[in-house]
């Protein structure tokens, strides 16, 4: 591996860069927490070779739009429920806004 490559890595939203204990300290919530949106379904962090969990920044923000839905009195569950739902209307709208513009979805538009 070359310091190119770890750097890239450094840009990488899916890259699990984070152990459960920063995550729950950059969210500022509990381990707990974290494992219960896993349980959730929500996020699936990837483990390390010791079997820790580790986070992306991806992952970090999609837990962070769940507690805050949780902190404002959701449920986790329909906390969790709702995060997936925002994320499959985002999509979809992308994959509108694509379709209105002529491309194919998931492609990119020619250079100007």
């Amino acid at each position: 591996m070359t310091a190119d490559d770890s750097f890239s890595r450094l840009e990488d939203d899916d890259y699990p860069a984070y152990t459960m204990g920063r995550a729950a300290e950059m969210l500022g919530t509990t381990q707990g927490f974290l494992r219960a949106i896993g349980e959730a379904r929500l996020i699936t962090p990837l483990r390390s070779p010791g079997g820790h969990r580790r986070y992306s920044r991806y992952q970090l923000r999609i837990a962070a739009r769940a507690r805050e839905l949780v902190d404002g009195g959701t449920p986790i569950e329909a906390a969790c429920r709702i995060v997936i739902l925002e994320d499959q209307l985002e999509e979809a709208q992308r994959i509108n806004a694509e379709y209105r513009q002529g491309l194919e979805p998931g492609s990119t538009p020619p250079a100007a």
